[in-house]
């Protein structure tokens, strides 16, 4: 017996797609808006006909009370069918079109009828009211059926009652017009609902344009995954508007930036300030993984336009690679120098035992003095100067790398900084870029020297970096400090034109400045200002912390980036 498919179930309940809700919610809306219009009209308007009718009846009756000959013919003659009183009522009754005429007497006995055999009889509803001299109006049954009535008093000459006008206006006639009123009502509702459909269908199908026809689980689930993901994601998102207001920021993004929820709808300007990273993220700056420097990070930002005239951009923390960078060129570097040391101190050797094989021994005890007084001297010439145990340490290292490259380094005599620098760190980064720019702008030039200068002036800090290279001509004295900018060729590892940038940042961050000018005799000066970077005298300064990873004195510079010359 082969197997069957099985029957499909007939599924019924709300539709899946958007498009489909929306429509189906709106027509909802619509027909229950002209139902609700339609009842609200109706309900009313029975009772309106049943008042039109009323006073209409009323005032048939008040026309014909207001004939001063009625109440004379009443009280002078007998109720009789060939009457008067009986003919002036079907006179009126028939001009008005109402359903009866009835004038009655003080005693409630009829004195017209519509249908003669009812006149001298009493009438059918109570006529108390009308003869106190009081008008009536009412929906009532009587011996004609059911009624729209008006009732009123009939007045002699001198103004005294003598008996009552009752008209009746057939209630069929009423509800006649109630219904016949209904079908141009439902043509309008009808027409209302038409249009009202109409309506629906094109704003769903916009609304299934703009949502590219998702169903609303599907828009619920990717909420839902966006949030996600931009919370979860290591890379910082900001989303902007078409005029350049903070529409969306994730967790990342706050961390990098160093900005709270209260960012969100201000203008990028006022958010972050003015500055490399607001032109690189309001698109100011155009290209792909641009560098800029926030704070104490290096950031790699991608900016792409929404269609809507805003734009999302991407951030990406890059301190740490461009660490790693750094600290990859001085593990290089040093291995070159220790290379080149390894050389040296093989040809040293071979004099040496040169020295002693000719028994000269008092000659290999003098090459012996000279090869380790060379080097002490610098350490010796370095801490005499500089007080500081990391900045001593680092100049010391530099001067050694120098010395491998065939530049002369040499430290001013001006110079000498105490022992009481507030934020050490960030004076060993300065010098650490400035002296490795200064050594990579001579390398290769004859006569290559880079001199050092490091004075206090009270509490200021001044530092001067000047080298015999090529110096920076003048246009280019305020780009070399911007974040991006370099003429260099990058390395495969990372990015340049970082570590002037952050050089000058740190400068501004403790109220100083970062300048560069011709040094006398050709090449470049470096100025670097640090106002209250010393602890003032008899007191121990207490270091700051460290703002994001710092390097090692021998490796200050693995936080910055070289700089072009």
């Amino acid at each position: 017996m082969s197997p069957t498919a099985p029957a499909r179930r007939l599924r019924l309940g709300m539709p899946r797609r958007m498009f489909s809700q929306v429509l189906l919610m709106q027509v909802a809306i619509a027909a229950g808006v002209a139902v609700l219009a339609t009842g609200l009209f109706l309900a009313p308007l029975s009772d309106q006909l049943d008042d039109q009718a009323m006073r209409r009846a009323l005032a048939i009756a008040q026309t014909a009370a207001a004939r001063p000959q009625l109440a004379e013919e009443l009280t002078s003659t007998r109720p009789s069918a060939d009457g008067p009183v009986q003919a002036e009522a079907e006179r009126v009754r028939r001009a008005s079109g109402a359903e009866y005429v009835v004038i009655m007497d003080m005693r409630g006995v009829r004195w017209s009828h519509t249908h003669p055999a009812e006149i001298g009889e009493r009438v059918s509803t109570d006529p108390r009211q009308a003869l106190a001299g009081r008008e009536v109006m009412e929906i009532d049954n009587g011996t004609l059926g059911r009624s729209a009535r008006g009732k009123v008093p009939l007045r002699d000459a001198g103004g005294d009652i003598v008996g009552a006008v009752s008209v009746g206006i057939e209630y069929d006639s009423v509800r006649a017009r109630l219904i016949h009123a209904i079908p141009g009502l439902f043509a309008y509702a009808g027409g209302a609902l038409a249009v009202g459909a109409l309506a629906a269908y094109l704003i769903s199908r916009r609304v299934q344009r703009q949502t590219r026809d998702l169903a609303f689980s599907d828009i619920a689930g990717l909420l839902a995954e966006r949030e996600a993901m931009l919370h979860g994601i290591r890379e910082g998102v900001v989303a902007l508007d078409h005029e350049g207001r903070i529409r969306l920021l994730n967790d990342e993004a706050r961390r990098l930036l160093g900005i709270g929820d209260e960012a969100v709808g201000q203008p990028l300007g006022t958010a972050l300030g003015e500055g490399r990273t607001t032109d690189v993220l309001a698109g100011t700056v155009d290209g792909t993984d641009l560098l800029t420097v926030r704070g104490q990070r290096v950031l790699v930002a991608n900016r792409m336009p929404t269609d809507d005239g805003g734009a999302v951009a991407t951030l990406r923390d890059r301190t740490e690679l461009e660490q790693l960078g750094r600290e990859l060129d001085s593990t290089r570097g040093l291995i070159d120098a220790l290379r080149a040391q390894d050389h040296e101190h093989a040809n040293r050797m071979h004099t040496l035992l040169g020295l002693l094989e000719l028994e000269m021994f008092d000659d290999a005890v003098e090459f012996v003095g000279e090869v380790v007084g060379d080097h002490r001297a610098t350490a010796e010439q370095v801490t005499e100067k500089i007080h500081d145990p990391l900045l001593a340490a680092l100049l010391v290292g530099k001067a050694t790398v120098a010395a491998e490259r065939a530049v002369a380094m040499k430290i001013s005599d001006r110079t000498l900084l105490p022992d009481r620098l507030v934020d050490a760190r960030g004076l060993v980064t300065i010098v650490g870029n400035l002296v490795d720019n200064a050594l990579d702008a001579v390398a290769g030039t004859l006569h290559a020297r880079v001199e050092v200068e490091l004075r206090a002036q009270g509490r200021t800090a001044v530092l001067k970096v000047r080298d015999t290279g090529p110096g920076i001509p003048v246009g280019q004295r305020e780009l070399i400090f911007t974040e991006g900018w370099s003429t260099k060729e990058p390395p495969a590892h990372r990015k340049r034109g970082i570590g002037l940038s952050l050089v000058r940042r740190l400068a501004e961050r403790q109220g100083g400045s970062a300048r560069v000018a011709d040094a006398q005799g050709g090449g470049a000066e470096f100025t670097i200002v640090l106002p209250e970077a010393l602890a003032e005298p008899g007191l121990t300064a207490e270091p700051e912390p460290a703002p994001a990873p710092v390097p090692a004195p021998e490796r200050a510079t693995t936080t910055a980036e070289e700089e072009p010359r």
